[in-house]
C-alpha cells in the first residue's frame, strides 16, 4: 500500500510540476514582443521535452555505444578493447540461433498482428454501434496486461505434467481430449515450434492495439468512395481491398512498424516463459543476462548497439514514409 501511495504521489507531483513549468513558460512568452514571441514560442514549449529526450535517450545511447568498445575491470575502470566485445558476442554458440529467433519474431509477429487487427476492425465496423463497443473492448482488454503478467497467464495454458498426472494446462487438456499425449510444448524445437508459441502471446497482446488504430482509419474512409464502388458493382471484398485498404495503407504501415519495433525489443515474455532455454533466446535477453547476471558490461552494450542499429533504419523508414504520404495529400 505504501508503494502505491508513493507511486501515486510521484505521478501527481510530476504532472503538477510539469503543468506549473508550462504555465510559467506561457506567462513569460506572452510578456515578450509579438515578433520575438512568434520566433521562440515553439522552441520554448518543446524545450523541456528535448531536454528529457537528451537526458534519458540520447546521452544513454551515446554512453552505451562508448561502453560497447570498452572492457570494465573489477575496480570499475574501463579499458579500450575495440571490436572485441562484438567478436565475443558473434562467437557465442547460441548467436546464430538467436539471430534466427529475432528474424522470426520480426517477420511473423507484425504480419499476423496487423492482419488479425485489420480483420477484427473490419468485422467490428460491420456490427451495430453497441455491439461494436463490446466487441472492441473484449479484444482490446489484453493490451492492458503487462508482458510478464501475460506470460504468467499463458504459462498455465501451456503447462505440462507427465502422463498419468492431472493436467493443469489448457492446451494439454484439449490435446488429450483429441487423443494425444501430454506435451512439454516449450521443449519442441522442431521448426522452432516453441518460439511460435511464445509469439502467440505477443500477438494476443498487440492485436487489440492494432485493431483500435485500424478501426479508426477505416471509419475515416469517405463514404462517397465506398458508395461509388457499390454503384460500380464491386463486392465486399473488392471494396475493402481496392478502396478501403489503399486509403488506410499509411496507418497499416505505421502499426506494422510499431509492432515490428516491439518485436525487436522483446525479452520479457521469453525470460518469463523459458528463460531463453530450448533455443528461444533473443537479442534483448542477451543484454539482460550479460549485464545483470554475468556483469559483462561491454558485451551487454554490444548487444544493445546491434539492437539500436537494427531499429534506427526502421524508424527512419517510418518517418520518411509518413512525410511522403503527407506530401501526397
Amino acid at each position: 500500500m505504501k508503494d502505491l501511495l508513493t507511486a501515486a504521489q510521484a505521478v501527481i507531483g510530476g504532472i503538477a510540476i510539469t503543468a506549473l513549468i508550462y504555465w510559467l513558460l506561457n506567462l513569460l512568452i506572452h510578456r515578450l514582443p509579438e515578433k520575438i514571441k512568434k520566433k521562440i514560442e515553439p522552441y520554448v514549449f518543446i524545450g523541456p521535452v528535448l531536454i528529457l529526450i537528451g537526458i534519458f535517450i540520447v546521452i544513454p545511447t551515446i554512453q552505451s555505444i562508448r561502453l560497447s568498445f570498452m572492457e570494465e575491470e573489477i575496480d570499475g575502470s574501463t579499458t579500450w578493447v575495440g571490436l572485441q566485445n562484438f567478436k565475443d558476442l558473434f562467437a557465442e554458440e547460441y548467436f546464430p540461433s538467436m539471430v534466427v529467433n529475432n528474424l522470426m519474431w520480426i517477420a511473423i509477429v507484425p504480419l499476423l498482428t496487423v492482419s488479425i487487427g485489420l480483420a477484427i476492425a473490419q468485422l467490428a465496423n460491420n456490427v451495430g454501434s453497441r455491439s461494436e463497443k463490446i466487441f472492441k473492448s473484449i479484444f482490446f482488454m489484453p493490451m492492458t496486461i503487462s508482458f510478464v503478467s501475460a506470460a504468467v497467464i499463458w504459462r498455465y495454458i501451456y503447462a505440462y505434467a507427465p502422463e498419468g498426472q492431472d493436467q493443469v494446462g489448457l492446451l494439454n487438456t484439449l490435446w488429450i481430449k483429441l487423443g494425444g499425449s501430454p506435451q512439454a510444448w516449450f521443449q519442441i524445437e522442431s521448426f522452432r515450434f516453441n518460439n511460435l508459441l511464445l509469439m502467440v502471446i505477443l500477438i494476443w497482446l498487440s492485436a487489440g492495439y492494432s485493431m483500435v488504430l485500424l478501426s479508426a482509419a477505416i471509419k475515416s474512409v469517405p463514404e462517397d468512395t465506398l458508395e461509388a464502388g457499390r454503384v460500380d458493382g464491386a463486392n465486399t471484398g473488392q471494396i475493402f481491398f481496392k478502396i478501403v485498404l489503399p486509403q488506410i495503407w499509411p496507418t497499416v504501415v505505421a502499426v506494422f512498424i510499431t509492432v515490428l519495433i516491439g518485436a525487436m525489443k522483446i525479452f520479457d515474455i521469453v525470460l518469463a516463459m523459458t528463460g531463453g532455454n530450448y533455443n528461444t533466446t533473443v537479442l534483448a535477453q542477451t543484454f539482460y543476462l550479460e549485464y545483470f547476471i554475468y556483469g559483462n558490461t561491454g558485451k551487454a552494450m554490444a548487444a544493445v548497439v546491434i539492437l539500436i542499429a537494427a531499429i534506427i533504419p526502421v524508424m527512419f523508414y517510418q518517418v520518411r514514409h509518413y512525410r511522403k504520404f503527407e506530401a501526397a495529400r
